[in-house]
C-alpha cells in the first residue's frame, strides 16, 4: 500500500461547491483512512466555517473574482490572485500532496494551476452542465475531468472526461425518517400536501417575493408549506407577516438543518438550479419546480434547469415570471397525483449515483501513481 497518501482539494464559495468537496473528501478516507488532506479555499467564503466543521484543514487565500462592472477595482484584484499564487505555492511545496481535486470556485485556479506546474496530477469536477471559467481554463492541465452532465465535450477534451455525477451529501441518503414522521416534526398535517419552497443556503429574493405576493394563494390552496427564506432575508420577511393574519399552513424559517427530513415531507419542492441541489433531486426522485439565478456566471443555472425541463424532469420558471406565475403552478403541481409521479420517475432516471466513490477512486489511483 505504499506511504500513506496527500492530497490537496481546493475551490468553494458556494453550498453548491463545498458539499461535493467534503463527499468526496470523506469517501478518500472512507477508503483510505490514513490519507492526508488538506483543503485551500478563499478567505471570507463560507468554506472557511463549513470545511473545519466537517472535520477538516483549510488554508485561506485572499482571491477574489473580477469586477465585471467596476474595472479600476480589478487592479487590486490582480494583486490578491499574485498573491495567492505564491501563498498556494508555499502551501504545496510544505503539503507535498501526490494529488488536487479542483471542485470550482476561486482559490481552485492558482492552487491547481501551481500543482500541475510542480509535476502533481490533478483532477477537476464539474458540477454544470454549463462549464465555469476557471475549471474551462484549468482543463488544458488537468489529468481527469469528471462532469454530471453528458456532451460536457464541448468544454473538455473527451478522453479526459469522466461521467460520474455530483457527490451530495449522504445524510439525505441516508435518512430513514418517513415522511409522517418528517411532516409532524415539522409541526404540520401528514393529510395534505406539502411543498417546500427554498431558495439556497442564502436564500432568493425572487422566491421570497413570489410567496409573500400570493399569500391569499397559500391560505386558500388546501395546501402547506415550509418556507425556507434565508437568514439574509429572514427579519424581514417576518416583520411583513407580523402585519399580515396568521397563516397555520405556513411553516416560515430561516436555515434547514435537516434537509433530508424535509425533502421527505414534500410533494413538491420549489428551488434555485444549483448543481448540487438538482443532483440531490435526481438521487431522491424528487418532484420539483426550478427557478433559475440570473444572477451567475454564464447563466448556468438556467443550462442546469433546460437539462432537466427538455426531459420533463422538472418545471421550469423564468426568474422574472416567478412572482406572477409560480406559486399558481405549484398548487396545480401538487394536485396532479399523475404529474408528481412522471417527475419523480423522470428525474430519478438522471441520478448518477455513486459519484464520490467514483471520484475518490479515481483520485486515489493518481496519488498512488505519483507515490
Amino acid at each position: 500500500m505504499g506511504k500513506k497518501l496527500r492530497i490537496i482539494i481546493s475551490g468553494g464559495g458556494t453550498g453548491g461547491h463545498i458539499f461535493p468537496a467534503i463527499s468526496i473528501a470523506n469517501a478518500i478516507k472512507a477508503k483510505r483512512p490514513e490519507t492526508e488532506i488538506l483543503f485551500v479555499g478563499a478567505e471570507g467564503r463560507m468554506e472557511m466555517q463549513r470545511v473545519p466543521d466537517a472535520g477538516y484543514e483549510i488554508k485561506g487565500l485572499p482571491i477574489c473574482g473580477f469586477d465585471r462592472k467596476h474595472l479600476l477595482r480589478n487592479i487590486s484584484v490582480l494583486f490578491k490572485i499574485l498573491k495567492s499564487q505564491r501563498m498556494a505555492k508555499k502551501i504545496i511545496r510544505e503539503f507535498k500532496p501526490m494529488a488536487a481535486v479542483g471542485v470550482g470556485g476561486y482559490a481552485s485556479g492558482p492552487t491547481l494551476n501551481k500543482c500541475a506546474d510542480m509535476g502533481i496530477p490533478c483532477l477537476i469536477q464539474e458540477q454544470n452542465s454549463y462549464a465555469g471559467v476557471t475549471n474551462k481554463l484549468l482543463a488544458k492541465k488537468a489529468e481527469k475531468i469528471c462532469v454530471a452532465y453528458e456532451g460536457m465535450e464541448r468544454f473538455f477534451p473527451k478522453e479526459k472526461i469522466i461521467l460520474t455525477g455530483n457527490p451530495v451529501r449522504q445524510a439525505l441518503l441516508d435518512t430513514k425518517i418517513t415522511r409522517e414522521e418528517a411532516i409532524r416534526k415539522m409541526g404540520l398535517d401528514p393529510s395534505r400536501k406539502t411543498i417546500l419552497i427554498v431558495g439556497g443556503s442564502l436564500g432568493a429574493k425572487t422566491i421570497n417575493d413570489s410567496v409573500l405576493k400570493n399569500l391569499d394563494l397559500v391560505k386558500h390552496s388546501g395546501m402547506q408549506f415550509i418556507w425556507q427564506t434565508g437568514k439574509y432575508y429572514h427579519e424581514d420577511i417576518k416583520a411583513e407577516l407580523s402585519k399580515k393574519e396568521q397563516l397555520p399552513m405556513l411553516k416560515v424559517t430561516d436555515f434547514i438543518s435537516d434537509m433530508g427530513a424535509a425533502y421527505k415531507a414534500a410533494d413538491l419542492v420549489i428551488s434555485r438550479a444549483g448543481a448540487s441541489s438538482i443532483s440531490e433531486f435526481c438521487l431522491i426522485g424528487k418532484p420539483v419546480i426550478l427557478v433559475p439565478s440570473p444572477n451567475v456566471a454564464e447563466d448556468h443555472q438556467t443550462k442546469n434547469a433546460m437539462a432537466l425541463a427538455n426531459r420533463d424532469a422538472a418545471i421550469h420558471v423564468k426568474d422574472a415570471d416567478a412572482p406572477d406565475v409560480l406559486l399558481e403552478m405549484a398548487v396545480k403541481t401538487a394536485q396532479d397525483d399523475k404529474k408528481l409521479a412522471s417527475l419523480s420517475a423522470n428525474i430519478l432516471k438522471m441520478a448518477l449515483p455513486n459519484s464520490a466513490e467514483i471520484i475518490a477512486d479515481a483520485v486515489i489511483e493518481m496519488a498512488e501513481r505519483q507515490q
